[in-house]
C-alpha cells in the first residue's frame, strides 16, 4: 500500500533536468546537450541505469555463493598439520571466522564476519528493495528509501575494507619460511562481489524512486 506525500514540486514536474556534474537546473529541452555551466552532457536519468543495475546485482549475487564456499586462502606449511598430511590447508571465509573465534581472536572474527559476509549481503538486499520499488512504482516510505540509497553510497566508500581485512588476516597467520600463503579461487569471487556491488550502487539512479510519485500524481 502506498503512502501519500505532501504535494511538492520535483524537477520532473517542473520539466527541469539537474546536471550530474554541477547540479545546475536546466530545461528538459536541453537533454543531450552540454551543461551551460560545466559543459557536461545533460541527461534526465542515467542511460540504461535500471537494466545495468539489475545485471550487476544479479552477477554479484551469483559470485557471492562461491565467494563463501571456495577457499579464500591456501596455506602450505613445511610441517605436517592435522588438516592435511601434506601440510596444505584450504580456508574459506567461514572456516577462517570459526578458527579466529576458537583461537580467542573474537573481535577480529566479528570484524571479518561483518565486513566479508554481513555487509555485502545487506548491500545486495537493499539494492534489491530499491529496484523492486522502482519496478512496481511504489511510493511506500519513499523518503526512507532515498536515505537507504544515501547509506549505500556511504558504505560504498568503505567497500574495500573487506579486502583489507583478508589481507590483514593473511599477515597475521604468516609464519615466514615455515609457511606460504596464496590466494584461493574464493578471493577472486569475493573481489568480484565487492566491485560488482559498488558498480551496481553507482549505476542506480535514486531519482527513479520519485518518478513513481510523479506518475501517481498525474
Amino acid at each position: 500500500m502506498s503512502v501519500s506525500l505532501p504535494a511538492r514540486p520535483t524537477t520532473a514536474s517542473m520539466r527541469l533536468t539537474s546536471c550530474h556534474a554541477c547540479n545546475l537546473l536546466n530545461p528538459h529541452l536541453l537533454d543531450g546537450f552540454p551543461c551551460a555551466r560545466c559543459g557536461a552532457v545533460l541527461y534526465r536519468r542515467k542511460p540504461n541505469g535500471l537494466a545495468r543495475t539489475w545485471a550487476l546485482l544479479i552477477a554479484a549475487v551469483i559470485f557471492y555463493i562461491p565467494a563463501n564456499l571456495l577457499p579464500m586462502m591456501i596455506t602450505q606449511s613445511a610441517m605436517m598439520t592435522t588438516q592435511s598430511v601434506f601440510g596444505i590447508s584450504h580456508d574459506t571465509i567461514l572456516t577462517g571466522i570459526v578458527y579466529l573465534w576458537i583461537s580467542g581472536s573474537r573481535v577480529l572474527s566479528i570484524l571479518v564476519l561483518i565486513a566479508s559476509v554481513v555487509v555485502p549481503l545487506l548491500k545486495m538486499m537493499a539494492l534489491t528493495i530499491l529496484l523492486l520499488s522502482v519496478h512496481f512504482r511504489s511510493t511506500w516510505r519513499i523518503r526512507q528509501q532515498t536515505r537507504l540509497y544515501r547509506l549505500l553510497e556511504v558504505i560504498g566508500r568503505w567497500s574495500m575494507l573487506d579486502i583489507f581485512v583478508v589481507a590483514m588476516l593473511a599477515a597475521l597467520v604468516r609464519a615466514g619460511k615455515l609457511a606460504t600463503i596464496s590466494p584461493g579461487s574464493g578471493a577472486l569471487a569475493f573481489s568480484s562481489v565487492v566491485v560488482l556491488t559498488m558498480l551496481a550502487s553507482l549505476s542506480f539512479d535514486p531519482r527513479l524512486l520519485w518518478d513513481s510519485l510523479d506518475a501517481n500524481n498525474d
